[in-house]
This record gives C-alpha cells, sequence and structure tokens, in this order.
C-alpha cells in the first residue's frame, strides 16, 4: 500500500532527478565548451608546463587550481578530460581530481559559517595534504596506466563527409569546439542519467534520522558508515553543509559528519559512474580508495585533535 510518506519520498525523488540532470548537464555543457575554448589559445605544451611535477611544485599548482575552481565532483570531470588531452601528467592530474570537489570556495566558505574557522583550517589542510600526496603515489604506482586509452582522444563530431570534397564551408572555431563539447557530452550521458537516477534515489529514501542514528558517538563505526554513506548520498556543495549541521544537531558527532562531507563531495556515486568513461576500474578502486581513506582518517583525527569540539 502505498503512504503518503512514500509519495512525499518519491517526490523528493523526483524533484532531485529532474534538478540535477539539469544542472549538470548545463555544467558540463558550459564547462567542456570553456575547457575546448581555452585549448585552441593555450598549447598542451604550455598546461604540460604549467603542470609540471618537478620538485612538486606542479602537484602544489594543481591543488591549487581545484581549490579555486567552483566546481562539484561530476563537473570535475569535463574538465579532467581537458587536462588529459592536453597530455598534462597524470599525478597533477590526479590531485586536480581529488582537490577541485572538497576545496571549490563555496564548501570552504560554508565552513567557515557553519563549523567555524578552526575546523574548517583543518578540512583545508586534509584535503589539501591528502590530495597531493595520493596524486603523487599513484603517478610513482604506475596507475597512469589504468586510463582508458580512449580518454585521450578528443571526440569528433560528424561532418558531411567525403561528399563534401573541396566545396565544404570552413567553421568557426566557436562552432568547431561545440561540435566537439556535444560529442563528448552524448559519450557520458548514459553514464550520467544513470548516476543521477540511481543517486536521487538514495537521496529521497534515505532519511536524515536514520543516518544521524547509525553514525552517532556511541556508535564505534559511526566514522566509516558516516564516509560510505556520503559517496552514494550525492548532495550539492550548498546543500552538504547544512545537511551536516542538521545531522550534528540530531546526535551524529562531528567526526562524522567531516567523514559524510567529504565521502559525499569527493566522491558521489554519480561522478564514479562518469569516471568509467575514463578510467579502467583498477583506477576506480584506487580513487574510491583514496577518498575513503581521506574521509575516515580525518573524522578520527578529528576526533582525537578536538574532543571537546
Amino acid at each position: 500500500m502505498i503512504t503518503p510518506d512514500m509519495l512525499a519520498m518519491a517526490k523528493d525523488t523526483l524533484d532531485m532527478f529532474v534538478f540535477l540532470a539539469a544542472e549538470l548537464t548545463i555544467l558540463f555543457l558550459l564547462i567542456s565548451y570553456a575547457v575546448g575554448i581555452l585549448q585552441e589559445y593555450i598549447s598542451p605544451a604550455k598546461i604540460q608546463q604549467i603542470l609540471s611535477a618537478k620538485r612538486g611544485k606542479g602537484y602544489i599548482i594543481a591543488a591549487f587550481l581545484g581549490a579555486i575552481t567552483p566546481f562539484c565532483s561530476c563537473s570535475t570531470i569535463p574538465f579532467l578530460k581537458g587536462l588529459l588531452r592536453a597530455k598534462a601528467g597524470f599525478g597533477t592530474m590526479m590531485v586536480f581530481l581529488f582537490a577541485s570537489p572538497l576545496l571549490n570556495p563555496i564548501i570552504i566558505g560554508l565552513f567557515a559559517v557553519t563549523f567555524g574557522l578552526q575546523v574548517t583550517v583543518f578540512y583545508f589542510a586534509i584535503a589539501m595534504g591528502v590530495s597531493v600526496i595520493a596524486g603523487y603515489t599513484l603517478e610513482k604506482l604506475g596507475f597512469e596506466r589504468y586510463i582508458k586509452p580512449e580518454a585521450y582522444e578528443a571526440p569528433t563530431s560528424k561532418g558531411c563527409g567525403s561528399s563534401c570534397g573541396s566545396k565544404a564551408k570552413p567553421v568557426s572555431k566557436w562552432v568547431r569546439v561545440w561540435r566537439s563539447t556535444w560529442a563528448d557530452f552524448k559519450k557520458v550521458l548514459p553514464y550520467l542519467i544513470g548516476g543521477i537516477a540511481v543517486g536521487s534515489m538514495i537521496y529521497g529514501f534515505m532519511p536524515t534520522e536514520w543516518v544521524a542514528s547509525v553514525a552517532n558517538d556511541d556508535n564505534i563505526f559511526a566514522i566509516p558508515v558516516a564516509a560510505v554513506i556520503g559517496i552514494p548520498l550525492y548532495i550539492r556543495a550548498e546543500a552538504v553543509i547544512p545537511l551536516s549541521a542538521a545531522l550534528a544537531a540530531k546526535g551524529m558527532g562531528l567526526g562524522a559528519v567531516m567523514a559524510l562531507i567529504i565521502g559525499s563531495a569527493g566522491a558521489s556515486l554519480t561522478e564514479v559512474i562518469l569516471l568509467k568513461s575514463i578510467f579502467k576500474n583498477k583506477m576506480i578502486i584506487a580513487f574510491l580508495v583514496v577518498i575513503l581513506g581521506m574521509a575516515i582518517s580525518a573524522g578520527y583525527l578529528y576526533q582525537v585533535l578536538f574532543p571537546a569540539v
């Protein structure tokens, strides 16, 4: 029997699906197009030079580049594709992938307003430090071999074929970049819709009261549980901090809150599904291990350093 609560949850699911589908489609197209235009003016060699890993400078630059780009975990993907096609260093690309959704200005600003400066500095240091270390480590371990070969290829749009001959009209760079962007979008669309559908269902049918009850201070596994819950519970940066504050008010420990924020912002289920178009399974597993490890270690470290906060 369908209850009013079930109808309300179904409505929340549908609303979230429509909102995310529209938002992420627009973001993906805009960011992909912007990256394509930038590549028209900035050569791959210049990008390689900027993100050079010599003496570790490239890693730091990539981390701060992630910190100043207001991307969520999903909208980071088109920028990552641009870096891949520019043949930027693998380690620095991974640093950007980890840091961008975790350190975007929206999250940092909301963190400061909601939890205070001390918690914000702790969060920033953990996210920045682990992102740099993880990117460096994955490069040294040779994980670059787990990138799919087609991820390096720029998409091609269907033209008029050989029948056009020499009479084909030249197109401007703006049109050329748009065609490439659209072709790229069509490739990832099944992953995008699938991830949004699953994430929206989890969002609509997973009550916050249950999340708080399994991740309170009385549960010794609260922090790992919160980190794992955060990944399928895809929440936009604008909502994750207020939601986390509400969960803390309902009894969730702040260490678990920290783990939930990192898990949700750093590796949403939609992003993981999108990464399937770029990475092989072993690389995706490594990505999840880094995010979960960061979330869990940050949660426990927070409890140790700030037991009274």
